[in-house]
């Protein structure tokens, strides 16, 4: 295994829709052992595959120092296929936004299809932080980042932030 550069803000990566994985390969199932490395080293509990400059559908879940019943998971072509009506904000950070957490609003459960590792098809579904990580880690599949989530005011707040970011991407 391997740790892999996590990409940041203004990477053009980060905004582009992420194309369906057509084949779970070993060289699908080496990135998804190092994604797994890269969001521990980095104390992440999520990782899409384009934070790793990576544009295509993937995403690896990994709660188990909060949650010991789920063990890192990956995740292929994932949807969600169902949302509560019932939302909440919760805070969010980003491990390709270092250093910026605001509240984002989001339902507070989802149903989630998806292929596993062995190329089976399943369906999740997952509530409270499980559920935001979900929602966070699609978000990046579909070039969207929690900063696009923000009210105007708390935006203009870490624009300078951003602008910074965005400068050494």
């Amino acid at each position: 295994m391997s740790l892999l550069k996590i990409i940041t803000y203004g990477h053009p990566t980060l905004r582009k829709k992420a194309e369906p994985v057509k084949e779970i390969t070993d060289d699908i199932k080496k990135l998804v052992e190092d994604m797994y490395e890269t969001m521990d080293e980095a104390d992440g509990i999520g990782l899409a595959a384009p934070q790793v400059n990576r544009s295509i559908r993937l995403i690896v879940i990994g709660i188990h120092h909060i949650d010991e019943t789920m063990e890192p998971t990956a995740f292929i072509n994932p949807e969600i296929i169902e949302k509560s009506e019932e939302t909440e904000p919760k805070e969010e950070g980003c491990l390709s936004v270092p250093g910026i957490r605001e509240d984002v609003i989001r339902p507070t459960k989802v149903k989630v299809k998806f292929t596993n590792i062995e190329g089976e098809e399943e369906v999740w579904e997952a509530e409270e932080l499980l559920a935001k990580v979900f929602q966070h880690e699609l978000d990046h599949l579909n070039g969207v980042l929690f900063t696009d989530l923000i009210s105007p005011f708390k935006k203009q707040l870490v624009e300078g932030q951003l602008e910074n970011l965005a400068m050494i991407a």
